[in-house]
C-alpha cells in the first residue's frame, strides 16, 4: 500500500475576508474530493486572509497510480481562480 501526501502554501490574490477565503478554498477542496477522491484539508494559515496552506492524501496499491492522482490535484489547483502557487511539498510511504 502506498500513501502519498501532497501539500499547496497558496496566495489568495483577491481575499480580503475570511468568508471570500472560504468562497476560493471550498470549491477547490471540493473540486479535489470529487475528482479523484482525495482526502483534503486546510491545514495552515486558517486566520490569515491571503494564504493558506491545503493538504491532499492518495492512498492506492500502486506508486504510479498514486503519483497520477497528486498530478492531477495539482492541475486542479493550478486552474483554480484566485490562487497561486507558493510552495509544495511531496512525500511518499
Amino acid at each position: 500500500m502506498v500513501l502519498g501526501l501532497r501539500v499547496w502554501e497558496l496566495h489568495l490574490e483577491g481575499c480580503h475576508s475570511l468568508k471570500e477565503k472560504r468562497g476560493v478554498l471550498l470549491p477547490l477542496k471540493e473540486r479535489l474530493r470529487r475528482g479523484r477522491n482525495l482526502s483534503v484539508a486546510e491545514t495552515a494559515h486558517q486566520d490569515s486572509w491571503q494564504r493558506a496552506e491545503l493538504g491532499c492524501a492518495a492512498l492506492g496499491t500502486d506508486r504510479t497510480v498514486v503519483e497520477e492522482s497528486l498530478r492531477a490535484a495539482d492541475r486542479i489547483v493550478e486552474a483554480a481562480d484566485g490562487v497561486r502557487i507558493l510552495d509544495t511539498m511531496t512525500s511518499y510511504r
